[in-house]
């Protein structure tokens, strides 16, 4: 999708993301957030934090930085920070997920919440989630894919027409999004809709570790 539509759609959602979508989408939140084995000063990065649900989530010894594309939703999310006093919460940014200006290896902890069926190249999105991540950290993803049910994908597939409007593509599949450089660790499923996956990270910065670390000198 194109960043523009993608602006436009969550405009529209802002003020009614948290009542209708809130509740939907609040499994999937919860389950990323248990799985991640947070320890105490891990700096997490969640893209897509949208209206900030899951800010409050986290717990209160780790830093969270939050980026998303939509201006509307970041200002959403800021007043649940300073509603809530979440002085865990780092930075609020608006930022294209394709494209971050994060230094390489900057989180330990690298969340994608019901992102990768919205950006225009779910590959490159990938690609930056490892360049962010530290070499031994971990990335997590919860999104809708595509049924293998043939109905159920086959309405899936219609309604695509119409992406620019939902704000996602609903016929979202996982080859869109691996390129054949990235593993996933552990795929499972939230409920019928949403699925969990853990990708290794590492493979952007061996090089980099290798030439760092005292064997490399």
């Amino acid at each position: 999708m194109q960043i523009d539509a993608v602006k436009a759609a969550y405009r529209r959602y802002a003020r009614i993301y948290d009542t209708v979508f809130g509740p939907v989408l609040q499994p999937g939140r919860k389950a990323v957030i248990n799985a991640l084995g947070l320890k105490s000063g891990d700096r997490v990065l969640e893209v897509g934090v949208g209206t900030g649900l899951s800010l409050p989530m986290y717990p209160a010894n780790v830093t969270v930085t939050g980026i998303d594309v939509s201006r509307d939703m970041l200002e959403q999310a800021r007043v649940r920070v300073t509603q809530r006093e979440l002085e865990n919460v780092e930075s609020l940014l608006e930022m294209d997920a394709q494209a971050m200006s994060f230094a390489d290896a900057s989180f330990d902890k690298v969340v994608a919440m019901y992102v990768v069926s919205v950006v225009e190249h779910p590959a490159k999105l990938l690609d930056e989630l490892h360049r962010v991540c530290k070499p031994d950290g971990e990335i997590f993803i919860v999104n809708h894919v595509r049924s293998e049910n043939p109905i159920l994908g086959a309405f899936e597939k219609g309604l695509s027409r119409f992406s620019d409007k939902l704000g996602f593509h609903p016929d979202f599949e996982l080859r869109q999004m691996l390129n054949g450089s990235h593993e996933i660790a552990d795929l499972g499923r939230v409920n019928f809709l949403w699925k969990v996956m853990r990708v290794k990270n590492g493979v952007a910065h061996r090089a980099a570790a290798a030439v760092t670390s005292p064997a490399g000198r």
